[in-house]
């Protein structure tokens, strides 16, 4: 008699604050068998009753089985809890949030001490883990050959998007996407703050605002484009000259309504500067060649 059992890969994880107990009942509830680590023992024993292999020690948690994955606090705490354990022969993916130097760092340090080295940034907040209709991902960058052989494990968590051999990249586009998310709340935070003394329902601005954000969110197909091919100048609707002459209208309304400008006035001020320079004919993307150091 045959069996269909598929066997399913073990994993040890070392690291259960919410973003690691989220990955942790996942796999448990997909049927890896799994061992678990954290410096807290009281999240631990919560998984244990859960069917997690609870560690004693880090070290005993990565000599459990061959695939570590570890979501701490820092690339410091990596460091500390990694110390003394053997990683001759493991492959460790690293879910950490850390600079792409870091990670860089991390993965030599890792080959020398033996082991293929993942670096992964998740996209993607803890209730968001285990529920593939929200969307969440993970970008993994480093050792293909570790992510070709995991990709079905690391998967079931959250998507994977494998963006390189780099192990930087991951971070690099984990901090590139949060960035811009951070610009986007920065001008939802004005728009809202500008109609906060007013007889203005913030729940009718709201689904407004979100429509035209999302309306805007292309532009950065055009503005990839633009980059890539060196044209500033082409086919532009909107001339940084004609944009510049527009902005003392929203610092203006700022001053009126009583809100500080300080979220809009560094952005107006590199489009003054690249209008300067000669930059009139261009879209905004020539403003991006200023934030280079």
């Amino acid at each position: 008699m045959t069996s269909n059992r598929v066997e399913k890969t073990p994993v040890t994880l070392l690291g259960l604050g919410a973003m690691g107990t989220a990955l942790a009942r996942t796999w448990l509830s997909a049927g890896h068998p799994l061992t678990v680590w954290n410096r807290d023992p009281a999240r631990s024993a919560a998984l244990g009753a859960q069917g997690a292999r609870v560690a004693g020690s880090a070290a005993e948690a990565v000599a459990a089985g061959t695939l570590v994955v570890v979501c701490l606090l820092d690339d410091i705490a990596v460091e500390h809890v990694l110390a003394g354990t053997g990683l001759d022969g493991k492959d460790l993916v690293n879910l950490t949030t850390t600079t792409p130097a870091q990670s860089r760092a991390r993965a030599v340090w890792a080959r020398e001490r033996g082991a293929r080295y993942l670096d992964g940034g998740i996209m993607a907040v803890p209730p968001m883990i285990g529920v593939r209709e929200a969307g969440g991902y993970v970008f993994y960058s480093g050792s293909q050959g570790l992510f070709d052989q995991h990709r079905a494990t690391l998967g079931v968590p959250a998507g994977t998007t494998y963006v390189g051999t780099d192990a930087g990249f991951a971070a690099l586009h984990d901090v590139a996407l949060l960035s811009a998310m951070y610009g986007m709340f920065a001008g939802a935070a004005h728009a809202f703050a500008l109609i906060r003394k007013e007889d203005i329902d913030p729940a009718s601005l709201a689904p407004l605002l979100a429509d035209w954000l999302v309306a805007m969110a292309p532009s950065v197909h055009e503005t990839a484009g633009r980059l890539r091919s060196g044209d500033y100048t082409g086919g532009v609707v909107s001339r940084l000259a004609m944009q510049v002459a527009g902005t003392p209208t929203f610092l203006d309304t700022a001053e009126q309504q009583g809100v500080s400008p300080q979220l809009l006035s560094p952005y107006f001020e590199l489009m003054r500067r690249r209008l300067a320079e000669g930059g009139g004919e261009e879209d905004l993307t020539g403003v991006i060649e200023l934030l280079a150091l």
